[in-house]
């Protein structure tokens, strides 16, 4: 009889780790919080990089330093990351108690441009000059009335089916806010502080027959505004019509079309950082409104596309923190905000690409100006403090160590 072989002995389980899926991450509590804050610090990385760029040249010839508007950049960023630092840690309950005051002191700021203290630049009297530096009081007016907003409407949610609550206090106290800006002629920071206010009153649930007031408020302000205005009423004609109001291309045109062809120069993958040639005094504020062109130019449609992709994380992330988060007051702020940003950014794009005429509105995070910079990082820093604040957010920020944690212990396994 053949002798038969022993059966192989079973293999030993071998260890296996657990794998989260991709859209169980996409899922987690803590995605919000680090989706914005990871596309927050390439915006600025990126901002302050593309400064250097287009400013140089400028800088160059007002300083004799091309790092002039960089440095001043940087300081700005610097001043502004603290700030988004502690906002971020801040509770819901000191936010909303920080509204009323943030408010007030922000209309009373404005309300120095109107003093001896006013400066005018382009035609707007938008500026506070104090000692050793300046200000712009109305980037102050948009982080405030987002607070505010949030704050007022949270309170009255369970009434604000009836419209004498929906609209009363927030659209007479932010028409009051918005009117001082207004008064200095600022109306690119005005249409972006209608796009804050449309935002909150939309996340707060207001019914959409009742918008048709705040409608037709913005249509009588800023009308008017337009026609009695020679230089705007001149913008919107030669973006109409750009070859009979400025047939030499030297005047009301010069700015858009130099930007048209920043972005189709750069073609695909740009000329190359630092390469741009119309930031050699062709291209007007190419540091500040126009910095979109120069990326177009120096980084190409894909460095365009990566900036669109940014603030589309953005969005994302402002979206899910409003779906998500069981605050009312953290859900309407944030609508204010993101209309805010990514409104003013859409439409800085947009000036840009030639689809709207110009109007001096700078792009979050990447254009050249210490208050818009410092303010834009305010609101993102209470975003960010909504997103910790998130179902499961705080817990699962506690239960993740720290990188210098980590790194201790698989030094110490190591020595073992």
């Amino acid at each position: 009889m053949a002798a038969t072989r022993p059966a192989p002995a079973p293999a030993a389980p071998t260890a296996t780790r657990p794998t989260r899926s991709a859209l169980g991450q996409w899922n987690s509590a803590v995605t919000s919080y680090y989706v914005l804050a990871g596309a927050t610090a390439l915006l600025l990385v990126l901002g302050l990089v593309m400064v250097l760029s287009s400013s140089s040249v400028d800088s160059l010839a007002a300083s004799r330093s091309p790092y002039a508007q960089f440095v001043a950049q940087t300081k700005f960023a610097l001043v502004g990351l603290p700030v988004l630092v502690i906002l971020s840690r801040m509770s819901l309950r000191r936010l909303r108690a920080l509204a009323w005051p943030a408010l007030v002191g922000a209309v009373l700021f404005q309300a120095l441009v109107f003093t001896p203290l006013g400066a005018t630049e382009n035609g707007n009297t938008n500026w506070v000059r104090l000692p050793g530096f300046q200000a712009q009081p109305s980037e102050m007016i948009k982080f405030a009335l987002a607070l505010w907003l949030g704050a007022v409407l949270a309170r009255k949610l369970p009434l604000l089916h009836e419209w004498k609550h929906a609209l009363i206090p927030a659209v007479p106290v932010a028409a009051g806010a918005i009117g001082v800006v207004l008064l200095g002629g600022d109306l690119g920071t005005t249409l972006v502080l209608f796009l804050l206010v449309f935002g909150a009153l939309w996340v707060s649930g207001m019914r959409l027959r009742m918008f048709a007031v705040p409608a037709l408020a913005v249509g009588v302000v800023t009308l008017p505004l337009v026609m009695l205005s020679g230089n705007r009423s001149g913008r919107i004609k030669a973006w109409l019509h750009p070859q009979t109001v400025d047939q030499g291309g030297l005047g009301v045109t010069y700015q858009s079309k130099h930007g048209i062809w920043a972005l189709g120069t750069g073609g695909w993958g740009g000329l190359g950082l630092g390469q741009s040639r119309e930031k050699w005094g062709y291209l007007p504020e190419a540091h500040n409104d126009f910095v979109f062109a120069i990326i177009g130019e120096e980084l190409g449609l894909l460095g365009t596309l990566l900036v669109v992709a940014l603030f589309g994380l953005l969005a994302f992330a402002m979206v899910r923190i409003i779906r998500r988060h069981d605050d009312a007051f953290a859900k309407i702020t944030t609508g204010a905000i993101m209309l805010w940003l990514i409104g003013q950014a859409m439409i800085n794009i947009a000036v840009v690409l030639g689809l709207l005429p110009v109007m001096g509105v700078p792009l979050p995070l990447v254009s050249a100006g210490g208050s818009a910079l410092i303010m834009t990082m305010a609101a993102l820093g209470v975003v960010l403090a909504f997103a910790r604040t998130e179902p499961g957010a705080a817990e699962a920020l506690a239960a993740r160590p720290s990188v210098f944690r980590r790194s201790l212990a698989v030094l110490g396994r190591a020595r073992g």
